[in-house]
């Protein structure tokens, strides 16, 4: 892996990640109203979340859906280009969003990669696992060494 690159040529972004409790997939714009209704319903958990807030979201005064789908068309477009990879994470089985989580270059010092990941409130037992299976699974399948987990 060079420097510039985020990951190294060739290599595949694992999918899914498939647990008891949740399932994640690349997040993009065929998930924008559960994904919106997922977010807009736990904004004050999702700022308590370790990792959060990062300044400006998820925005206090919500956005609506059709920026929130262009938001999820830049995820899926860095995750097409390999600048970034966004996951939604959904029930096991079902198409009900739960949470997302975030794999993206990281400004933090002698760190490859920075983690963040949220679930809605009312799933908020899942924080923790979620987690920990996403740390598990970055050791297991992805290139990196040095994972900024937000003080996870």
């Amino acid at each position: 892996m060079t420097s510039v690159a985020f990951v190294p040529d060739g290599f595949e972004p694992p999918t899914p990640l498939v647990t008891d409790s949740f399932r994640l997939e690349p997040l993009g714009p065929q998930h924008n109203e559960a994904d919106h209704a997922a977010w807009t319903s736990s904004i004050d958990h999702i700022r308590a979340t370790p990792g959060y807030p990062d300044g400006d979201w998820p925005p206090l005064e919500g956005m609506s859906l059709e920026a929130n789908h262009e938001d999820l068309v830049r995820h899926a477009a860095d995750f097409t280009n390999r600048v970034g990879f966004t996951y939604t994470v959904l029930e096991p089985a079902g198409d009900d969003v739960v949470g997302c989580v975030y794999l993206y270059p990281t400004s933090v010092p002698d760190r490859d990669v920075t983690v963040q990941s949220w679930v809605r409130a009312d799933r908020a037992e899942l924080d923790d696992r979620l987690a920990e299976a996403v740390a598990t699974w970055l050791a297991a399948e992805w290139p990196w060494q040095r994972v900024d987990r937000c003080g996870r």
